[in-house]
């Protein structure tokens, strides 16, 4: 007879365990607003259509992409102790944010404002509308989030007891930053 030999199993760790549920639904939320623009599309019989409005946003999408980049040196720097240098990074990342999300308001001030495009325009208004606000609003509470880690550690409170936290908002972060990715390739390259 051989003895069977037990591995004890530990509980997985509940914010991992949180923090992925979150990333599970809301990307299950984007897919449906990225699926209701493409079957939508093209559907609007009154103008503006896209390719009249839409200009490529290459300078919101190179801040909010190189964010991720800081993002993770701020983590490694708050993994390394290196407190001067995480409390940079996440300046840089929120400020990336920040800009990211004053482009996409002078976009829509624009749209708005000179193209007279608004969500109830016509369906691409409620479908564009819909789909890149969902997204700036998710990268208002990150950049909320980010804001409130850097006012804490500027204050002199350090964040090295609270790395793990961290480490969840930079998956946020990076999801985010995924998310957009496909927006950017839906709205912008395909929808135009």
């Amino acid at each position: 007879m051989t003895a069977v030999t037990t591995v004890p199993w530990n509980l997985p760790d509940r914010g991992r365990v949180g923090v992925f549920c979150l990333i599970v639904t809301e990307g299950a939320l984007f897919s449906i607003f990225v699926v209701a623009y493409l079957f939508y599309m093209g559907a609007s019989v009154n103008g503006p259509k896209p390719a009249d409005v839409l200009e490529l946003p290459i300078w919101a999408t190179c801040c909010l992409l190189s964010s991720s980049l800081t993002v993770m040196f701020a983590e490694r720097a708050l993994h390394d102790r290196r407190c001067g240098a995480f409390v940079s990074w996440v300046a840089a990342t929120a400020a990336l944010g920040g800009e990211f999300l004053h482009q996409t308001a002078l976009e829509w001030r624009r749209l708005i404002v000179v193209e007279h495009l608004t969500i109830s325009t016509n369906l691409f208004g409620t479908t564009f509308y819909s789909l890149v606000g969902l997204h700036a609003t998710h990268v208002l509470l990150g950049f909320g989030l980010l804001s409130a880690v850097l006012i804490i550690s500027v204050r002199g409170r350090t964040m090295l007891q609270h790395a793990r936290r961290f480490q969840f908002l930079a998956w946020y972060w990076h999801f985010v930053d995924v998310v957009w990715v496909v927006v950017f390739a839906v709205v912008y390259v395909v929808g135009r």
